[in-house]
């Protein structure tokens, strides 16, 4: 039940219904958009409150506001967590990453440079920690090996010994535009 919870919860940000009560994925969970006509967010836009999204879009917002509120929080949470990851891993591989840049890539989780630049599709943030760990630690494994040989491998089992599991189940999603 919970696969199919994640996997439907991967595929979510192409059907999503940008309005109050419309849900969103985040971090392989549903989160409902809740559109509030008050000032409860005391200036923000956007907070999260247990599993819904709070967003303030203004008197007779629209979906394209709604969405672009929610798509907003998503990128800063993506950021977020992603650095947070970023600095879990990379010590325990004994690398050090230059840079963060989020990607908006159609066919791509991740990438690595050889100058420790790293580059994250920022929809992972609708994945679960489980497989953005995954795409983490393999990013961050190429600032060892800039090839996908048994090196590389051994860079990446050493902090993630389940790395095939999760390697198998992010592959069977599909980036969402």
């Amino acid at each position: 039940k919970l696969r199919q919870v994640e996997q439907a919860a991967m595929l979510a940000p192409a059907a999503v219904e940008w309005r109050d009560g419309g849900v969103i994925a985040y971090l392989g969970r549903c989160l409902e958009l809740a559109c509030l006509q008050d000032d409860r967010l005391a200036g923000a836009t956007a907070a999260l409150d247990g599993r819904r999204l709070l967003l303030a879009p203004g008197p007779d917002a629209g979906p394209d506001r709604v969405r672009e509120l929610a798509q907003a929080w998503l990128l800063d949470e993506a950021r977020r967590i992603f650095v947070e990851r970023l600095d879990h891993f990379a010590p325990r591989l004994g690398v050090r990453y230059r840079s963060l840049r989020l990607s908006n890539a159609a066919t791509r989780w991740g990438s690595a440079s050889s100058d420790g630049g790293i580059r994250l599709n920022w929809r992972l943030v609708h994945l679960s920690l489980e497989l953005i760990d995954y795409v983490v630690a393999h990013e961050l494994s190429h600032l060892r090996e800039m090839n996908h040989g048994p090196a590389f491998w051994g860079w990446v089992a050493s902090v993630l010994p389940d790395y095939d599991r999760r390697r198998k189940a992010l592959r069977q999603v599909r980036l969402a535009p």
